[in-house]
Parts: C-alpha cells; sequence; structure tokens
C-alpha cells in the first residue's frame, strides 16, 4: 500500500512533465528545463522518473514522443496475425496476468444490476487514483479518477448499476489493485475475471484489445480489419472509448494509424504515461532522440 501511495505522489509530477513534453518535444527541451517545470532539481527529477518507471528520464523520454509510436506501428504492421498467439503473456511486471472474461446477457444488462451486489472502493494506482467495482462474478468497473471527481464517477457508476446492492469494501478490492499494477503480486495463477457489458459490436472489439501482447501497439484500422470490418473504424473508435475497465482491457495501446495517439477516455497524458511505463519493460535500450543533457 505504502508504494502505491508513493506512485500516486510521483504520478502526479510525472502527468506534469508528460503533459510539457507532450507540448514542446519538436524542439527537444532539456532535462533541466522539464525538472524546472514540475519544481525539482534535475537530481529529484531524476530520482522521481526512475523510482516511478525503473529507468531513466532520457530513456522514459524516448517513448512519448510521436516517432516511437509511428515506428513502432510500422515495425507491428502484421501484430494481429505475428503476436496474437502469446495472448497477454510476456515477461514483463504483471503481464504473465491471466485475464478473462464474462459477458451479461441482454436480460442481465437491461435489469441495472438487481440481484446484484457490487463491492467497490477508490485506490492508488502509478497511474494515479482509480475506482474498482466488482462482483462475485468479476470486476465491472476500473475508472481513473481526480480527487474533484470521485463523487461525481461513483454516482455515474450508481446509475449504470441502479437496482444493484452497492458496499463499500475496500479489504476486498484492494488485493486485485495489487494483483493488477504490482508486479510482485502478478501471478497467472491468480486469474483475473471481468464481469462485461455492453453491444455484441462493443464486446467483440474489447475481446480483441484483450489480445494485444503487453507494450504492443496498434492502430484502430488493425483493430477494425481484426474483427473482420475493416470499415468501421469509426465504430471501433466509439467502442473503444465506451470502455469502462481501463488499463485491464489495454485501450490504451490503440493509436491512430499516423502514430498520433488518438484519444483516451482518461486523459493523454496517462495515455502516455501508461504506453512509456510499458515500452521501458519490453524494448531494448536505446538512445534517447531527446537532449535532456
Amino acid at each position: 500500500m505504502e508504494e502505491l501511495n508513493s506512485q500516486l505522489l510521483d504520478y502526479q509530477r510525472i502527468e506534469k512533465a508528460i503533459r510539457y513534453i507532450g507540448e514542446n518535444y519538436k524542439r527537444q527541451p532539456s532535462l533541466r528545463e522539464i525538472a524546472d517545470h514540475v519544481a525539482l532539481s534535475e537530481y529529484h527529477f531524476t530520482r522521481l522518473f526512475s523510482r516511478w518507471a525503473g529507468t531513466s528520464p532520457q530513456r522514459f523520454m524516448r517513448y512519448l514522443t510521436k516517432e516511437f509510436a509511428k515506428e513502432q506501428l510500422v515495425r507491428e504492421v502484421n501484430l494481429f496475425d505475428a503476436t496474437y498467439a502469446s495472448g497477454l503473456s510476456s515477461p514483463s511486471r504483471l503481464h504473465d496476468l491471466f485475464v478473462t472474461y464474462e459477458a451479461m446477457t441482454p436480460a442481465e444488462f437491461r435489469a441495472k444490476g438487481e440481484g446484484l451486489t457490487i463491492r467497490y472502493a477508490f485506490h492508488e494506482t502509478p497511474f494515479g487514483a482509480c475506482l474498482l467495482a466488482m462482483t462475485e462474478r468479476g470486476i465491472t468497473d476500473l475508472r481513473f479518477v481526480e480527487d474533484e471527481n470521485r463523487a461525481t464517477i461513483l454516482e455515474q457508476l450508481r446509475t449504470d448499476w441502479h437496482n444493484a446492492t452497492w458496499q463499500e469494501a475496500p479489504d476486498d478490492t484492494l488485493p486485485l489493485i495489487q494483483q493488477i499494477f504490482n508486479s510482485t503480486d502478478a501471478t497467472s495463477d491468480r486469474p483475473i475475471t471481468m464481469l462485461l457489458r455492453g453491444t455484441n459490436f462493443q464486446i467483440k472489439v474489447w475481446e480483441a484489445l484483450l489480445r494485444i501482447p503487453f507494450g504492443k501497439m496498434v492502430s484502430y484500422d488493425n483493430v477494425a480489419q481484426y474483427i473482420e470490418q475493416p470499415t468501421a473504424q469509426r465504430a471501433v473508435g466509439t467502442a473503444i472509448g465506451s470502455n469502462r475497465i481501463a488499463y485491464l482491457i489495454p485501450c490504451h495501446r490503440v493509436l491512430q494509424k499516423v502514430g498520433g495517439l488518438g484519444g483516451y477516455r482518461w486523459g493523454t497524458a496517462r495515455k502516455q504515461a501508461m504506453l512509456g511505463w510499458e515500452a521501458v519493460w519490453t524494448q531494448p535500450v536505446v538512445q534517447s532522440e531527446l537532449d535532456l543533457s
């Protein structure tokens, strides 16, 4: 728990730095300039990144550039065919984790949780605070939140599951948070189950996302082709934007075909942070294209 609390404090400054990089990467800001922007010395800024990301700012910042995204999409043009067989398997951190899902029936969807007990709590993660909700059948929601919108998001969740019985139960939800975001708890013999509610098309898209390996990226066009609806890129984007289970259903790994980030329900800076964090654990060391000297 202490580790997650520390990561939350780190992430608040990292997100600010990431936003600054996103606005200024074309002119390659120096390490000192970025550190000044988050009111830290270069020394403490470097330590912050190393503690949060497990690597240096120089390496991490490399993965926040659009050029890196473009390179990945070009290199992995046949990603779906070439690497989907590996599913979520990866030697890096969390992601030997086995994730499965059960879809709600249309009748269950319309019942808005009638007969279900939903346990929920707010928790800290490496990417900011989140709200996790679960039933006996699996996780129903994992949404990133800010302090000022926690009450609003919880009320939205209660509306979505209007007829359910609600219990605040942090002791029940914390083990899942630790398993998802703490590498020491990421074991494949403890599967995580999700309870999905959506249209057939949405669930088909989300199922495709679950097959994107950790640290890989695909385009909206790739997803549309994979589900055998190659002209449905816009509908695919809408389905991705409707995802209620952040990170576990990795909508952050889908980019625009030209290498742009595209949108993200929980903020583009958070999407960049996730992609950079994952890339650190899966890519060989490369020379940074940013100055950061």
